[in-house]
Formats: C-alpha cells, structure tokens, sequence
C-alpha cells in the first residue's frame, strides 16, 4: 500500500500521433515545421495546428491532430474503439514502443505515408517529476493502481506505468475510452491506491 498523497490530475489522450521530420515533409512539404497552438501538460509538449487523416481498412478518421515537436519515428495513438472503426488491431504499448505493431495510411496536404509499423493503444501511466516520485515513494517503471472516484462512478485501473523523469509534470494520462469508462475529464484528479 502507498501512502495516501495529494489527488494527480488527469490529462484525457484523443487521438493524435507524433511524427517524424522526414514524415512531417512527406506529407506536409519540403523543409515543413510544426506550428503549435496549445501547450499541453507536459513541458515542451505542444497540439500543433497540421492534421493527417488515418485510412485503415475499413475506414478513415479525418483531421487526427498531430502533436509536436518531432519525434525519431511516428507513432499514431488511438482507443479501441477508434481501432474497430479503422479496421486495425494495435497492441497495448508503452509510447515509443512501436516494433511489431499496427500499419496504416497517413495522408496529408502534400503527399502520403504508409506506416508499416507505429499504430498503438497507448498503456495508462502517470508523468512524474522525479521530485513527484520521491513524495510518492515510486520510482521509474513501477506499476500502481489507481482509483477514478467521480459522480457516483468508482473505477480502479490496474497496471498504471509510472515514468519518472526531471523533465516531467505530474499528470495521469489515459485513452478517451478509459476515460469515458471512469466519467473522467482533463483536470479531474485520481488516487494512488496501490503499489506493485
């Protein structure tokens, strides 16, 4: 068990994917940079104002916010029930994790990508400063669970990975399903209950 501490707020994940530079000019131009609009919880993390659209299989998803800056490789998060939509099977993974998992079509402004690999279900985790981890006596890459209490709904996550770094703000990141689930909103706040 852990030790009772101060609520952790939430920060909903929608849809989104990261992209590379080299894929960010395929589909947006030669030479392209991001242009952000929204800093996001994390430092440095920004909602840029370019979109793609997901062509899966069965469907598309049109205007998937890309979210900056660049990354090494692309990585397209999305819930499972945007997965049924599209008609693919991404594997729950932690971020960056992308080897082995789903494919998909990418199509922007300028031109296209076939991603063969970078389709994930992104794992519930919480953000932690490395201060943050200290009160809470948790350390990088343990597991807890966590209790969502809002409006009569009680729910416990299990499995929650906790990413401890000085880079990091304090912040619960779960998929729109998860969150639907829970009755969660950004800012809401959940519970550290256990301790794996």
């Amino acid at each position: 068990m852990v030790t009772k501490k101060p609520g952790i707020k939430v920060g909903v994940s929608n849809r989104h994917l990261h992209l590379s530079q080299e894929d960010l000019e395929k589909l947006f131009g030669r030479g392209y940079q991001l242009n952000p609009i929204k800093d996001l919880g994390q430092p440095g993390q920004y909602a840029s104002e370019e979109t793609v659209d997901l062509v899966g299989p069965k469907n598309t998803i049109k205007r998937v916010r890309v979210l900056g800056p660049t990354r090494k490789a692309t990585q397209v998060e999305v819930s499972r029930t945007d997965a049924f939509k599209l008609g693919v099977n991404p594997p729950v993974r932690d971020s960056g994790d992308i080897v082995d998992s789903s494919s998909i079509k990418l199509v922007g402004p300028k031109g296209e990508v076939e991603l063969k690999e970078g389709v994930i279900i992104a794992k519930r985790h919480i953000h932690m400063h490395t201060d943050d981890a200290a009160k809470y006596g948790l350390k990088d890459k343990d597991l807890v669970s966590v209790l969502a209490n809002k409006d009569g709904r009680k729910l416990i996550f299990q499995d929650v990975l906790v990413r401890v770094s000085d880079k990091y703000a304090l912040e619960f990141h779960v998929d729109t399903d998860e969150a639907n689930a829970a009755f969660l909103e950004n800012n809401d706040e959940i519970e550290i209950i256990e301790k794996f």
